[in-house]
Order: structure tokens, then sequence, then C-alpha cells
């Protein structure tokens, strides 16, 4: 259990400053003495970890994480006639208008606690005098730290719902107006710019990565930049909302009035993220790519940062996460999605399970899992699995048969129960495994990103190539494109990188990319299926075959919980997988048999199910599995209803927001409505 994670979920409840709880209503009277607030920084320092504690346990629990993580050419949500992907399907219209009202509030409460407390550090002399004589101290920390989580909430808002009010915090207001998105995120910039000459580096003054950083915040600076100068939906529908800006448009769409557009005035956003970028880069603190794995008896470093995730551990690589901790008292337990909703499944159940359930509400795309990562490449088996979890600690081979659990397809790979020491088995929440916002190669390819748009090749290659070499142990398969090429290279990458962790919605959004990708993912999927139908198999350009049958059977390792793959063993290949020996854990008398790993045969090839091969497979103890048929069976849930429908053709924005709450609308008197076709009541 982490410390500071102990810290926050210690004082999460007890946030001595009052906040909004009608939305934007930031005026009720203040729960205590504004001195005693800011007595000590230890004291300071509790609003800050309520302001933790409320951002992990209101918008990352919610509707976000149905929705980030998912809705790409690479992750799909796994159910059927579910409404928590909606958004992720780009079908905002069938939200209510409720549906992200929690999220709107804390998020506006934590403003307005972060927005009085920025005061209050500034009136104090321990800060003005640290000030005065340019040094960082635990009072300066403090007052980035608010100033910091404000603007970081402001990004969020922005990010999820567009156009929004502002600046309404701890001020009373008769009624409200609507501001654009690209006015509040010069304000967001700003703030970052503000704060982060205040603060630490990542390292110094005991500030590890579970509190926002000078690091995290430089690079903030430069992802709010790099968020204003991208492509994104714009409403047409409000007059003169944005101003002086001007745009260049992509598509248009009369129906729900708005529009895919770039401001034109984007490169100068460029160049502030490239400054910030390599500010970030220069102050990283005690951030480090992790390029070796000293376990001994594995070697791959990708999975050796997230094995940190799974033991509770904080990962050289991570820049910012959410501190958690694992249990807790009834009534003041902190929930923990990973591996719960992005995590390797598990058809066990909810306590004293071998193990509990997962949900995993991130699935992968077979396209992208088949015909996108190259050989050698050690993310794929990382980030992608085959099984699961039976919850009696027997491996269980994953079904495309749409739903969840160890239905709904492949999966996310980088948690999982079983890479824990021990396993968490009281309850299937409380894992208390961090929630996870900024690494150091996500930092490394946006700076790639913008080095690449602004024509600085050698330097984009460098970030781009050092990531590659992580993935694949060498420099062999690094890139020496240039142009359109290299920015393709760089935003593929991203999509290698970070699969399942939130990224590649938004990379495709803002990239211009959405429309055509949504376009062309459903042709790919479609394609395969035809072949499945017509051929029994789908060959990828690689050299991968998909086929509609596989061959597995229990088997017996003495290691069951398995690392590197090995091509000669089909009980370890793909790698990464397996089961933890739960007979050692609390949750023994659930486990049953011996033989609890899944031998795999046919996975990358075609066995013809009538041919002499199938034949013996059989006879060797192999069963016959359902693999691409249940794709097949199930086509339109893979190729259109459940594959990004919102986008019906090449010319029509995405639509992706989550509708301003109600309360909102009827208090700005007409002067509030939302966008976008979303609900108005």
């Amino acid at each position: 259990m982490n410390k500071i994670a102990k810290y926050i979920y210690a004082l999460a409840l007890c946030c001595p400053l009052a906040g909004c709880s009608d939305y934007l209503d930031v005026t009720t009277p203040e729960n205590a003495d504004n001195q005693f607030v800011t007595a000590t920084s230890s004291e300071t320092f509790k609003v800050l970890s309520w302001c933790y504690a409320s951002y992990r346990q209101g918008p990352v629990m919610s509707v976000y994480r149905w929705n980030d993580p998912i809705g790409s050419d690479a992750e799909y949500y796994p159910e059927v006639g579910s409404l928590n992907n909606a958004n992720a399907r780009l079908q905002p219209e069938l939200l209510s208008i409720g549906t992200a009202n929690s999220e709107f509030s804390t998020l506006y409460s934590i403003i307005a606690r972060t927005s009085k407390l920025i005061d209050l550090i500034a009136e104090k002399d321990e800060f003005k005098q640290a000030k005065e004589a340019g040094e960082v101290t635990d009072w300066t920390q403090l007052y980035g730290e608010a100033l910091s989580m404000k603007a970081f909430c402001y990004f969020e808002l922005v990010k999820h719902y567009g156009d929004i009010p502002y600046g309404y915090e701890n001020t009373p207001a008769a009624e409200y107006s609507l501001n654009s998105r690209f006015e509040i995120l010069d304000k967001v910039i700003d703030m970052f710019k503000e704060a982060a000459p205040y603060m630490y580096k990542l390292g110094e003054g005991g500030i590890t990565a579970e509190r926002m950083s000078r690091t995290f915040v430089e690079a903030m600076t430069g992802m709010a930049a790099l968020y204003s100068a991208g492509w994104q939906t714009i409403r047409t529908d409000v007059g003169d909302l944005y101003g002086d800006v001007q745009f260049e448009t992509k598509y248009t769409d009369g129906q729900y009035n708005c529009s895919y557009s770039r401001r034109t005035d984007y490169r100068s956003y460029y160049e502030t993220a490239e400054t910030y970028f390599d500010l970030a880069m220069a102050d990283k603190g005690t951030a480090t790519l992790v390029t070796s794995d000293e376990r001994g008896y594995a070697n791959n470093p990708f999975q050796r940062h997230f094995q940190y995730n799974n033991d509770l551990q904080i990962s050289p690589e991570s820049i910012f996460e959410i501190g958690n901790m694992q249990g807790g008292q009834s009534g003041q337990t902190t929930s923990s999605e990973y591996p719960y909703a992005f995590g390797r499944p598990s058809d066990g159940g909810s306590a004293m399970q071998a193990p509990c359930k997962s949900f995993a509400a991130v699935r992968i795309m077979p396209t992208f899992y088949y015909g996108e990562f190259e050989d050698g490449d050690m993310r794929r088996d990382v980030t992608c699995t085959v099984t699961g979890s039976n919850g009696d600690g027997n491996e269980k081979l994953l079904s495309f048969t749409p739903g969840n659990k160890c239905n709904g397809g492949m999966a996310i790979n980088k948690w999982d129960w079983n890479r824990m020491n021990p396993p968490y088995v009281a309850g299937q929440r409380e894992s208390g495994m961090n929630w996870p916002i900024m690494r150091l190669a996500d930092l490394m390819l946006m700076r790639a990103e913008v080095k690449a748009e602004l024509g600085k090749e050698t330097e984009a290659l460098s970030d781009l190539n050092d990531v590659r070499r992580r993935a694949f142990g060498d420099a062999s398969h690094d890139v020496t494109a240039s142009g359109d090429a290299l920015k393709e290279a760089v935003m593929q990458e991203r999509k290698l990188e970070f699969a399942g962790e939130g990224q590649r919605r938004w990379d495709l959004i803002r990239s211009g990319k959405f429309v055509e990708r949504a376009l062309a993912v459903r042709a790919e999927m479609s394609e395969m299926v035809a072949d499945l139908k017509s051929k029994g198999y789908h060959e990828f350009e690689n050299g991968n075959v998909i086929p509609m049958y596989i061959w597995v059977k229990n088997v017996h390792l003495e290691n069951p919980l398995t690392y590197d793959p090995d091509e000669s063993d089909p009980a370890l290949y793909p790698g990464w997988r397996g089961q933890y020996d739960y007979t050692t854990t609390d949750a023994a008398g659930a486990v049953k048999g011996t033989d609890h790993n899944l031998a795999i045969q046919g996975l990358f090839e075609y066995i013809d199910p009538n041919s002499d091969r199938a034949k013996q497979l059989e006879a060797d103890g192999y069963t016959r599995a359902d693999w691409g048929k249940g794709i097949v069976d199930n086509e339109d849930h893979y190729c259109n209803s459940n594959l990004l429908p919102g986008v019906k053709s090449g010319n029509v924005p995405p639509r992706y927001y989550f509708p301003l709450p109600f309360e909102v609308l009827s208090h700005s008197k007409g002067t509030v409505t939302n966008g976008y076709g979303l609900a108005q009541e």
C-alpha cells in the first residue's frame, strides 16, 4: 500500500473547506476557520488530499471509465445493448441529460476548493517570502499544486463537455453563461505556466508520482496546448461563442449543428506545446523509461512497468497517478477499477475467488491484435490476452460471444489479479492499484508528435525510436520516415504503446483521423469476417492468420503463472498468461484440479478441422473451440452496431461530449443549452 495513498484515504472525508454541492452553486459556508486550514502545511495538504480522493472516486469511477479507453480503431466495449458506451460509440443522443452529472459536479467542487485554497496560501507570509526569494518550498508546492489541480479539472471539463461555464467558483451568480473552450484552455495553459515554477520536480521535496509535480504540470501545459491546437467538434449554433478564433473545417453537420474543425493558428499552440514538453523532459526528475528487466526469470521491460502497478508500487516511469489503497473500512473503502474494469477477465465471484471477478470493459479489436504488432514487439502479449481466469484457479479461453468477464472477446492484459503478489481475494474492486494518469513514454511520444508537426524530424525520431527500442530490445526496428509518414508513425506508435490506457480515442479525434479510421476499421473487420466465412480463416498483411477454430486443453505446469513466450510450448505461447497458485492464498478452497494452464494450438495458423493434424490433436486430448467463428456468429456486433455506429459516413463530425446537467441549463435562464444533439431535459 502506497504511503501517499494511505494519507489521502485517511483524509478523504475530512476536508475542512466547503465546495459546490449543486453544480455551480459554490457559495456554501465554510466548515472551518481559514486560519486553521493554513495553520501548517500538513493541514493545508488535507484539502488537496480531499481533491485527489474526490477525483478518484468521482469522474474516474463513473461514465468516463466506460468511454475514454474504448471507442477507437483498437478498442471496443464487450456488451450488447448497454448505454454505458453510447458516448464511445459516437451516439451521445442516446444519453439522458443526467448521465454525467456527478462527474461535472465533482470537478466543479474541486475547482471551488482549490480556488479558495489558492487565495489563502497566497496570503501566507511563508509563501510570500519564498516567492520573493525565488525558492521552492512546501508552501510554494502547495500553492502550485492547488493551482494545477484547478487547471486540470477545467481541462477535464472541456475535454468531456466541450464549452462550459467558467469562473463562477465561490462567487454568487444570478445566471450562468457559456464560455468558449478555447478561451478556457488559454486560461488553463496560463494556470499551469504560473504553477510550474513554484513546484518540486518529481522526486524532489518528497514528491512522488502520487502528487502533481513540476514535471507533470509542464507536461500538462504542453498537453493543453496540443488539445487546443487539435481537431475537435465545435458548435455552430451559438452565435459568436468562439470570438475571433478562425477555423479550417473538415466536416459540418446541419442536423446536429456542429463541425469538425481546427483553429487556423494551431501552429502557435504546437510551439507552446514543444516548449513545455522540452521543459518537462529537462525537469523529469526521477522519471525514467523502464528499459531493463532485472527479474531474471523474465525479460520484458514493457511488462516490468506494469508489474510495478500490479505490485502496488510506483513505477519509475510514472509521472502522475491517483493514489489508491487495498481494502478499507466499511463506508470508507476506495474503489479500484484495476483490474476489475480494465484488466484481464475473470469469471470469479465478488469475493474469495481464484481470482475475483474482472468485468473487463476494454476489449481489443482482433484486427489490431493480429494485424498491427510486428514480430518481436514485446508489447503484444502484455497488451492483449486471449485467455482469462475461470475463478477456480484455472485459465480459460476467452469467447467472442458478446458479454462481459470471459465473454466479449480479447481483452487488456496490462493489469491482472494473477500478476499481484499475492492476488487480493477478499473483494472484487479493492485491489488497491493506483489510477494512472501519465507516464514518461506518453510525454516522449507527445513531444515526438509536436516535433514532427513542426518539421523537427530528427528530434521526433529520437523520442519515437527510444520508445520502440524498449519495445523490441534493440534498434533493429527504428523508424526512418519523414513528412506525413513520420506523423502517422508517431500516431501508430501511440496506438501500440497505450492500447487500453485511454489515449487512442483522443489521439484520433485531435489528429483529425477519427472518421476515416472508424470507416477503415469497419471495412477491415468486414473483410476479415468475409474471409472467415468463405475460407475458414483470414490472413493479414503481416502474415498472421486468424482461424475459425483453435484447439485447447488443460495442462499442468510447475510454475502456472507464465512469463516470456516460447513458441515451442503451446502452454507458453502467447506469453504473459497462466494463473497464480491460488492454493497459497485465502481462496485456496475455491481452487479445482491441478491442470491449471491452457495449451493452445492454431491461434495464428489455419488448421483444417477435417485434417489429420486436427484429428491427432483431438487424439492428444485437445478440444476444438470456436475462435473466429464467435465473430462470424455475431457479425453485426463486431462490424456494425457496436463498432462506432455513430460515424455513418465520411463527412459527419464525430460527436463525443457528455451533456451539461439540467440544473446548469435551467439556472442559466436560457443562455446555456446542450449542443451536438444532446438531451436538453
